[in-house]
């Protein structure tokens, strides 16, 4: 259809003639008067006063010339029907011209429900929201990217997630002629070596074959996400009368009964088993099916890695006692086998491997030392793989084999006890040290979530795992693991999606958060005070990237110069980071900086406080540089 007039629009120009200045920002209620006793309290500044008539209209006005193409049911309309079958509660956005009419049939057309439009301020906190949303509510959630900048933006976004195994379902605008940089022949080659799948329909016909395609195959183990380009031309023109096809999921890929046979003798045989779990347990039935293979079997299992797996205080909950025999990784990551022979030098053990990541074509995490080992490798996913090995090894296990299990399952009781006790002792050094140490921090909240229903929505490797370590993660959605790919600026958005997908459920969502991580794009805070979303923020200040200030400083003494410079380049220091004000800026509640441990207990009952009433808070916390 011929385009009848034609009007240059920017990169981010199909809102053109909006209002340039800031948002008003939020006014905080009156705080108690020993609020700021313990730190000082950042409330969000006065709102400017409302503009004038004139200043409004001039604001407002829709732009002079405007590009119409039909008045028609436009292309567009037919996408948001096929984008509701897949029932997304949400589409997270920078809005972007490539894709202004998916934009405008989201808000119209579709009345900004079911998916509702969530605005954002980068790229990368869209698809990273995605991320964390959907390791709680364990479905996609829509992401769109404006041509080859927004997907340049995402890229590492993306990356995590895939390394992650996570699904999320993006489009992509292409064709937009505003900015020709901003087109390409092929836009997804960017990413290509890291999504699952990925396709430009040719014509608007093929447009839900194409997304039902994209959304069964993010669903399916291995997931990942997956994108789809949508031309521009096609969002405009009009669209003839085109039926949605019914959506039908592929069966989710299981071990077959023969090798299930096979593990399921080797277990029962073993003197003494263990089971490794990486991202075996997709959902809550994942957690109990392996609780009932673990208890029948009275093997220990190491289950809070990439995901929460197994109820960190079950007796079978850790390394267990003696060195293993026999090794059953479920979904690994990394290498996938059992590091180190046997954890004191004995003899290697016999290793079996069930990971649906064998069947993930794409190279990154399948090759360089990647690929899940073993000397039985099984390509299928775990949980669902689960059933058919529990039935087999119940009928296997004979009343002899049954008397020795439950002896050695006292045993490693035992050992397990002993490292969780010696953990609690650890929590104590440096407890009244300033800056604070993270141990603290993880053992004076955890009294104050623990009769809620709470989710710990941030990585914890860089907080010294001290939450899993004090915390009784009885739940999937307790822990949701780390960047998967290990890319920062990760945690902020993922524990905004995450906290998202636990608003509706009345969750306390709790994210400490890096200080560097936190600098990538920041913007996410506004969104989450924008959107309402109730996220208990805790600034993990140690004000630098420290794992990189022991990289160099390691590096000083292997070539034996001293390490007084190992702060260049390092440390995020002169002048330090106020991050109670940036939080501030955005909109939030926030406190801090807090330096005195006395401080922080307060500090933290009044953030659970306003959480659980609705509101995102941050706290502004200095502590030590490691846990």
């Amino acid at each position: 259809m011929a385009r009848s007039k034609k009007i240059s629009v920017d990169r981010r120009g199909f809102l053109k003639g909006a209002a340039a200045g800031a948002a008003a920002a939020l006014v905080a209620k009156p705080e108690a008067a020993n609020a700021q006793d313990a730190a000082e309290v950042h409330r969000p500044a006065t709102p400017n006063p409302l503009p004038g008539a004139k200043q409004t209209a001039a604001e407002t006005a829709p732009p002079p010339r405007v590009d119409v193409w039909t008045t028609d049911r436009p292309g567009s309309d037919f996408m948001v029907d096929v984008i509701k079958t897949l029932g997304f509660e949400y589409v997270a956005a920078n809005p972007g011209s490539s894709f202004r009419g998916i934009h405008e049939s989201l808000i119209n057309y579709g009345g900004n429900k079911a998916p509702e439009l969530l605005t954002c301020c980068h790229e990368e906190s869209s698809v990273g929201m995605a991320h964390g949303y959907a390791k709680i509510e364990g479905k996609p959630m829509l992401a769109l990217l404006h041509g080859t900048i927004g997907v340049q933006h995402a890229a590492m976004a993306i990356y995590n997630a895939y390394g992650d195994r996570v699904p999320i379902v993006m489009i992509a605008g292409v064709g937009d002629t505003a900015v020709p940089a901003h087109t390409a022949v092929d836009l997804a080659v960017t990413v290509r070596d890291y999504v699952k799948w990925d396709h430009q329909p040719a014509t608007i016909n093929t447009f839900a074959q194409t997304l039902q395609r994209a959304y069964k195959l993010a669903m399916t183990p291995p997931m990942a996400p997956v994108l789809v380009v949508a031309d521009a031309a096609h969002q405009q023109m009009r669209a003839p009368n085109l039926n949605v096809p019914k959506l039908v999921m592929p069966a989710v890929p299981s071990a077959d009964l023969g090798s299930v046979r096979e593990i399921a003798k080797m277990l029962v045989a073993a003197e003494n088993p263990r089971i490794n779990a990486g991202r075996a347990a997709r959902t809550q039935k994942g957690m109990d099916l392996l609780v009932e293979l673990a208890e029948a079997l009275q093997a220990p299992v190491n289950g809070v890695g990439e995901r929460i797996n197994f109820p960190s205080r079950h007796p079978l909950a850790g390394n267990g006692a003696g060195n293993p025999d026999f090794v059953l990784n479920l979904e690994g990551g990394g290498g996938g086998g059992f590091g180190g022979a046997a954890g004191g030098g004995g003899a290697r053990p016999k290793t079996v491997s069930i990971t649906s990541a064998e069947l993930l074509a794409t190279h990154n995490f399948n090759v360089n030392g990647n690929a899940p080992q073993g000397d039985l490798v099984i390509a299928a996913d775990a949980e669902a793989s689960l059933p058919a090995l529990i039935e087999e090894t119940k009928k296997q296990i004979t009343p002899d084999r049954k008397r020795a299990f439950e002896e050695r399952g006292k045993k490693h009781a035992e050992a397990n006890l002993k490292a969780r006790r010696q953990a609690i002792e650890a929590a104590s050094y440096g407890w009244d040290a300033s800056p604070i140490s993270l141990a603290r921090i993880a053992a004076e909240l955890w009294p104050l979530i623990e009769h809620e229903d709470w989710s710990f929505v941030s990585p914890q490797g860089f907080v010294g795992n001290w939450p899993n370590r004090l915390w009784n993660m009885d739940k999937t959605y307790r822990y949701i693991g780390g960047q998967g790919a290990g890319g920062m600026g990760y945690g902020a958005p993922a524990s905004v999606g995450a906290a998202l997908a636990n608003r509706k459920y009345g969750r306390i969502s709790v994210n400490i958060q890096t200080d560097g991580d936190m600098n990538y794009a920041p913007g996410v805070l506004w969104t989450a005070v924008h959107h309402k979303i109730p996220l208990l923020s805790i600034m993990h200040n140690n004000r630098g990237y420290h794992q990189e200030v022991m990289f160099v400083q390691q590096q000083c003494a292997l070539r034996n110069r001293g390490a007084d410079r190992a702060h260049i380049g390092t440390r995020l220091i002169e002048p330090n980071i106020d991050y109670a004000k940036m939080a501030s800026a955005y909109g939030m509640y926030s406190e801090g900086p807090i330096a005195d441990p006395k401080d922080l207990l307060p500090a933290l009952k009044r953030g659970v406080e306003r959480v659980k009433k609705g509101e995102p808070v941050m706290l502004d916390v200095i502590t030590q540089p490691r846990g």
